[in-house]
C-alpha cells in the first residue's frame, strides 16, 4: 500500500508527499472522506493529484492512499439504458444514497451486482480462445445482444463451461484450464483505447436523416466531425437529432460541462422518446454521461475518455457505435484550468502546450475496425460527434482550429441564420466534408448514379447565390438580368425547400436518402426548366405564376414514400408545364 499526505492544496489539485512507488495516472484517495483523485504528475516523491471531487474542508496532512491502478471503467450488461457521472457512478443509485445533491466520496458499483442475466454460452470445453473472442450471449433490453467477450489481455483453452441459465456478472461463465475465470464484466482503463484487429477503411455513409448533412456534407461510419457554434444555434438540438436518427446500433452521448438545465432535459427526454428502428425506447439503445458545469472539473476532462471507452466497448462486439461530446470546449476549460494549477506554461489563449496532441489522441478513437477474437465478419465502428463552443462564436479560437486539424467535417453553425431561424443553421458556404470520395459509391450505387453530380451543382448555385448577393445589396435584385434573378430563386428553394428542416416535424424530422435524392432533382430540373425557357424569351414572373412552386415547398412535409411515388412524375410534368409556357 502507498500512504502518503496532503502537503500543497491548490483547487482541484493537491500535492501529496511520501508517494514513493505511485505511477502516472493511478487512481488515490484523498482525506478521510476518501475522495477520487488521479496522479498528474510526479517528483521525486511528491505526486501532484487532480481531485474529481469538490476539494472543501481538505487540509495539510490528510491522508492520500493509492489504488495502484488507473480509472478504469466496468463493462458488461446493463451499460445501456443507464446514466452515468463522469467517473462512472451511476446517478439514479446516487441520488437514491443521498438525495439531489452528490456527497463527496460517494463510491457506488456502475453495474448492478444482483441482477441475473439470461447467458448462452456458444463455445465448448476444449475451444482455443484469444482476447476478444465471443463466448456466448446476453439479452441485453429489447433490442441489442450482448456478446460476452474474453478480455483482450486473455487467452488460454476452455477447461469449463456454464450451461444456459441465469447468472450475475460477478459469475465465472467459462474457466480456462491455468485457471483463469472469464466473467460477464470486465474492467478497462479509460486512456487506454481498446485494441482491435485492424483498421479498416470507412466506406459506408453515416446516414443521419438531415438533408444538408447527408447530402452536402457526409461523412463515413467511423469517421469524425465536430458542430462548432456560438450560443443558440442549435449544437445540442443538432447532436439530440443525430443521437435519435442515426442509422448505428448504440448511441454513447456525453454532456462534458453542460449547463444544468440542458442536461436535465436531455435526462428527462431520452428515455421518454421512441425508437423510430424498433417503437421501443430509445433510452435501451443509449448510454448518458452526466457532468454539468457545476460538478468537479476534474470529472470533466475524465467524461470524454470514459464515453470513448464505453463506444469502444460496444465497437468491439460487432455494432456501430454513434458518441456524441457536448461539448468538447467544456473539457478544454477544464484542461486549462488544471495546467494553470499546475504552473504549466501556457499555450494559445491560456489552454495547456499539448491540447492539439490530447485533442488528436482522443478522435483518434474513432474508426471502423475488425475486432479481436479471429472472427473475420465482426466489424464495429465508432463515430465521434464532437460540438465546440466557441467564445462570441469566434472560428479561430484554439479549441475549434485544433480540432479542425484532426477531424474529418466540419459542420459550421451560423449565427445569422439562427437569427433568420434557419435550422439546421449549418453553413453552406463554411463548412466541409473530407469523406466524399469514401461515401461517394456508396450512393451511386444505393441512391443514384448522378448524385454527386447534383450535389456539386447544388453547391456552385449557392456559391453563385453569396456572389450576387453582394451585387444586389450594392444595387438592388432589379439590376440584375433574368438569368441571374432564376439563380437566386433556385438557391431560395434550395435554403428554405431542401436545406431547411424543422426537427419536431413528424415526417421532416428525418428524410431519407432517396427522398433527399428525388427533392434535389427536383429544384434542380426547375433550375434547367426555366432556363430553358427564359432562353426562348419567356418572362421569369410568368414560370414563378404556375403553381408547381407550391408543390416544390411541401416536398418536405410529404409523407415519404408518397414523395418517392410523386417525385419521378412530377419531374417530367414540371418539365413540361414550364415548356409550354407560350412567349408574349
Amino acid at each position: 500500500m502507498i500512504l502518503g499526505n496532503i502537503t500543497k492544496i491548490t483547487g482541484p489539485v493537491a500535492v501529496a508527499g511520501g508517494m514513493t512507488g505511485a505511477k502516472m495516472y493511478d487512481i488515490v484517495r484523498v482525506g478521510a472522506e476518501g475522495l477520487m483523485g488521479e496522479v498528474i504528475r510526479l517528483e521525486g516523491d511528491r505526486a501532484t493529484v487532480q481531485v474529481y471531487e469538490d476539494t472543501s474542508g481538505l487540509c495539510v496532512g490528510d491522508p492520500v492512499e493509492s489504488t495502484e491502478g488507473p480509472l478504469t471503467v466496468e463493462l458488461g450488461p446493463g451499460l445501456l439504458s443507464s446514466i452515468y457521472d463522469g467517473v462512472q457512478r451511476p446517478l439514479p443509485e446516487l441520488v437514491a444514497q443521498g438525495g439531489d445533491y452528490i456527497e463527496r466520496g460517494t463510491v457506488a458499483s456502475a453495474l448492478n451486482r444482483t441482477k441475473l442475466w439470461s447467458f448462452t454460452p456458444n463455445i465448448k470445453v476444449g475451444d482455443e480462445l484469444e482476447g476478444g473472442s465471443v463466448v456466448g450471449t446476453v439479452p441485453e433490453g429489447q433490442t441489442i445482444l450482448h456478446r460476452v467477450m474474453v478480455p483482450p489481455y486473455m487467452s488460454g483453452k476452455v477447461a469449463k463451461v456454464v450451461e444456459k441459465g441465469d447468472y450475475t456478472i460477478d459469475d465465472a461463465v467459462v474457466t480456462f484450464e491455468d485457471g483463469t475465470e472469464v466473467k460477464m464484466s470486465q474492467k478497462w482503463p479509460v486512456r487506454q483505447g481498446r485494441p482491435y484487429t485492424r483498421k479498416l477503411n470507412p466506406t459506408h455513409p453515416f446516414t443521419t436523416g438531415m438533408r444538408i448533412l447527408d447530402t452536402f456534407f457526409p461523412i463515413a461510419l467511423g469517421g469524425n466531425a465536430i458542430i462548432p457554434g456560438g450560443f443558440g444555434t442549435g449544437k445540442t438540438v443538432t447532436q439530440q437529432s443525430l443521437a435519435k436518427w442515426a442509422d448505428v446500433d448504440i448511441i454513447v452521448y456525453v454532456g462534458c460541462g453542460e449547463r444544468g438545465n440542458e442536461m436535465t432535459e436531455v435526462l428527462t427526454e431520452f428515455p421518454e422518446l421512441e425508437d423510430p428502428r424498433t417503437g421501443n425506447p430509445l433510452m435501451d439503445r443509449t448510454v448518458l454521461v452526466a457532468n454539468t458545469s457545476n460538478m468537479p472539473v476534474a470529472a470533466r476532462e475524465a467524461s470524454i475518455y470514459v464515453g470513448a471507452t464505453l463506444a469502444e466497448f460496444y465497437r468491439d462486439m460487432g455494432y456501430n457505435v454513434a458518441m456524441m461530446s457536448d461539448s468538447t470546449s467544456r473539457w478544454g476549460e477544464a484542461l486549462r484550468e488544471v495546467s494553470g494549477r499546475l504552473e504549466e506554461m501556457p499555450g494559445e489563449e491560456g489552454y495547456p502546450a499539448y491540447l492539439a496532441t490530447r485533442l488528436a489522441a482522443f478522435y483518434e478513437r474513432s474508426g471502423r475496425v475488425q475486432a479481436l477474437g479471429g472472427d473475420e465478419d465482426r466489424v464495429g465502428s465508432v463515430t465521434m460527434v464532437g460540438a465546440v463552443s466557441p467564445a462570441g462564436g469566434d472560428m479561430s479560437e484554439p479549441m475549434t482550429q485544433n480540432s479542425l486539424r484532426v477531424t474529418g467535417a466540419f459542420w459550421a453553425l451560423d449565427t445569422t441564420l439562427a437569427h433568420r431561424r434557419h435550422f439546421p443553421a449549418i453553413s453552406w458556404t463554411k463548412s466541409y466534408t473530407l469523406f466524399l470520395g469514401q461515401v461517394r459509391h456508396w450512393y451511386e450505387d444505393n441512391v443514384a448514379p448522378d448524385w454527386q453530380e447534383l450535389r456539386d451543382r447544388a453547391m456552385f448555385i449557392l456559391q453563385k447565390e453569396t456572389e450576387l448577393q453582394e451585387i444586389v445589396q450594392l444595387v438592388g435584385p432589379d439590376a440584375l438580368p433574368e438569368s441571374e434573378k432564376i439563380i437566386l430563386e433556385v438557391a431560395r428553394m434550395l435554403r428554405e425547400d431542401f436545406l431547411q428542416q424543422f426537427a419536431f416535424d413528424e415526417i421532416d424530422a428525418y428524410c431519407p436518402p432517396k427522398k433527399q435524392y428525388w427533392m434535389l432533382k427536383t429544384i434542380l430540373a426547375f433550375d434547367d426548366a426555366a432556363t430553358e425557357a427564359l432562353n426562348r424569351g419567356v418572362s421569369l414572373r410568368q414560370i414563378l405564376e404556375l403553381p408547381l412552386k407550391d408543390t416544390i415547398a411541401t416536398m418536405k412535409t410529404t409523407p415519404h414514400e408518397e414523395a418517392l411515388e410523386m417525385l419521378p412524375g412530377f419531374n417530367t410534368s414540371l418539365t413540361e408545364d414550364i415548356a409550354g409556357i407560350e412567349v408574349y
